[in-house]
């Protein structure tokens, strides 16, 4: 027994709505269907994932039970496959973030404690290498590489010009390159000035 003839309906009935609901979502695919794909393209930056959620955004409106009920098909299928796009774009970062959580505690859980030790010991050591340099290089290098602000930022913040904020982190990266690499403070000190 199908639903038409549980609700009391023909299945005649229910098969001319069907096909006239196919009719229309059809005809309203021939005219929208490239306006679609392009606007879920612009929300989605992915042609594939725009085709993809166009097609459910049709099949979402097939399903509709009656398409009278709703005034302005079009407007209907647009806000459908917004919404659509939204749970997918939601979807990816939360998955992304979940991505980032079992890499980072992949690397935890998978680290010796010899490369925790290294690690402790190269943080220490650049710590001691950032405190040798004056104050302005440090708190330049401090906000560009550690708090990830941008040079133009950094200026309006220490009332100086952009190309003054960016020698001091140059010469910052240079200075704790070379006490990486062996020199005094006063060799390298010198080597960055020279």
């Amino acid at each position: 027994m199908t639903r038409a003839e549980i609700e009391g309906q023909p299945a005649a009935e229910e098969s001319a709505d069907s096909s006239e609901r196919a009719a229309e979502v059809s005809r309203l695919f021939r005219e929208h269907n490239r306006a679609l794909v392009l606007f879920l393209t612009s929300r989605l930056r992915d042609i594939q994932a725009a085709r993809e959620v166009a097609q459910e955004a049709y099949v979402r409106v097939l399903q509709l039970e009656n398409l009278g009920a709703v005034g302005f098909l079009r407007s209907y299928l647009f806000k459908v496959a917004g919404n659509l796009a939204i749970d997918r774009m939601r979807q990816q970062q939360s998955r992304a973030r979940l991505d980032q959580t079992s890499a980072f505690e992949e690397f935890l859980d998978s680290s010796p404690p010899e490369r925790t030790v290294i690690a402790r010991e190269e943080l220490a050591f650049l710590g001691q290498v950032v405190g040798e340099l004056p104050a302005k290089y440090q708190q330049a290098f401090r906000l560009h590489r550690l708090e990830d602000r941008r040079f133009d930022e950094i200026a309006r913040k220490m009332g100086l010009k952009e190309r003054m904020v960016r020698r001091y982190v140059t010469n910052a990266l240079l200075y704790l390159r070379l006490r990486r690499s062996g020199k005094s403070p006063a060799q390298a000190w010198r080597q960055v000035h020279s």
